[in-house]
């Protein structure tokens, strides 16, 4: 334990040189390498070791145990000898801390409570590295992830209790997954942006998008599927690239929109158009976010972590941003077991699951799209009308027993319960500091 916050206060410059990184990003790296080192590939479904989840929870309360003393003064009432009421100021944990920190924490519990389920299952396997094609049968993986193991079934399939658990935890998952992402959108749209990232930026947003594209978006007539569809989004690299352009026009066009003064950003363009290019890349930044949610992070979103230096924000980023990896990783292993049922009942000819053409986060996108019917904006949030009805989401979310789990589910709901937008404070605009 020494060893560990002697690392995060020399900011890993083991030199004591004061070359180091900032606290912040310090503990935004020491929170991700530990999830690298602990979940690792996670290649099957299958409950974590004992020892692994104790030095989880062990050193994941150590690197949280900083946002305790990340403090805000509220006013409160004291209640002198005499009877009379004296309004003093009192030290609590910041808000936002305070909303998001029990919710993680019961996002956490629940997948790996979730893996957990699958102790001692016999209805599937996997087959070592060295099996050969025909002990691989019709499941062999040709996608770009051939070193996880094919997993297999009986010959007759899963049995229903064995689907209908799968299919329990797969809602539970999509809804894990659904949540930490808005926790993370919303953290890395308050982080500000980086005056390194603005200088790189070209002059305006055609450079940025390339003619072919800004073409699509400035069209008259506009539609936001059929221009993803007559893109090409065959590889990972593609569509990150893609995304970097688009974000990076949108920094372009509302920082244009934001600024009295811009005379070096020139003015070819008016206010009016650049509203309406802003809202339709957007729209398609949105989409690309729902359909590939295991995209690796844009240049943007690197950027922010990298120079923010606000710790609370920097420890809430990395736990979403681990939870929802894990729960995209844990989602594609039962779409795995999933897809090896469904070849048991069905020759491949006749059951196109997959296109395996695509990336590995395509499948996570599609699947889930087409089993879990959600608008656009449930994605990225959950609406007032979910929470009204607070009785019927918290089934699907298999909230735990512990009375603590359910008001922090509470929580939750009431953080994320306001629309939000991804890129909502793009444009040189500060976070808020009226918390800090």
């Amino acid at each position: 334990m020494k060893e560990k916050f002697a690392k995060l206060l020399l900011g890993e410059d083991m030199s004591g040189g004061g070359t180091g990184v900032s606290s912040a990003l310090a503990l935004s790296n020491a929170i991700t390498n530990l999830a690298a080192s602990v979940f690792g590939e996670q290649s099957r479904l299958e409950p974590m070791s004992t020892e692994r989840k104790a030095r989880w929870r062990k050193e994941m309360a150590w690197l949280l145990s900083v946002t305790d003393h990340i403090v805000e003064l509220v006013p409160s009432h004291q209640k002198n000898k005499d009877g009379s009421d004296m309004e003093i100021m009192v030290t609590k944990q910041r808000n936002d801390l305070l909303m998001n920190i029990p919710a993680l924490r019961t996002l956490d519990r629940m997948l790996i409570d979730g893996l957990d389920t699958f102790k001692d299952q016999t209805e599937f396997y996997y087959l070592s590295k060295d099996a050969s094609d025909s002990e691989r049968g019709n499941n062999k993986r040709e996608d770009d992830k051939w070193w996880l193991p094919t997993v297999k079934v009986a010959p007759d399939g899963l049995s229903e209790a064995a689907r209908k658990n799968l299919q329990v935890q797969k809602e539970c998952v999509t809804q894990v997954l659904k949540a930490a992402m808005a926790i993370n959108a919303q953290l890395l749209s308050e982080m500000e942006i980086p005056e390194s990232y603005i200088e790189s930026l070209p002059k305006n947003g055609r450079a940025s998008l390339g003619d072919s594209i800004y073409k699509s978006i400035t069209d008259e007539f506009f539609d936001p599927d059929q221009f993803l569809s007559s893109m090409d989004l065959s590889s990972e690299h593609k569509i990150l690239d893609l995304k970097n352009r688009i974000e990076a026009s949108i920094v372009i066009w509302k920082r244009k929109m934001h600024q009295k003064d811009s005379k070096s950003w020139g003015s070819g363009v008016s206010m009016e158009k650049r509203e309406l290019f802003e809202e339709r890349v957007e729209i398609i930044l949105h989409l690309i976010k729902h359909r590939f949610p295991g995209l690796p992070q844009s240049s943007l979103d690197i950027s922010k972590i990298e120079y923010n230096k606000d710790v609370g924000q920097a420890v809430l980023e990395s736990y979403s941003r681990i939870l929802e990896s894990l729960a995209h990783t844990v989602m594609s292993r039962i779409e795995d077991v999933i897809r090896a049922d469904l070849l048991t009942q069905d020759p491949p000819e006749s059951n196109p699951t997959k296109d395996d053409s695509r990336p590995n986060s395509v499948h996570a996108g599609d699947d889930s799209e087409s089993t879990n019917a959600q608008t656009l904006s449930d994605l990225l949030t959950w609406t007032t009308d979910q929470n009204d009805n607070e009785d019927q989401t918290e089934p699907q979310l298999e909230t735990p027993k512990e009375n603590n789990d359910q008001k922090h589910l509470t929580k939750l709901n009431m953080l994320i319960t306001k629309k939000i937008s991804y890129l909502e404070s793009l444009g040189g605009l500060r976070s808020p500091t009226s918390r800090h």
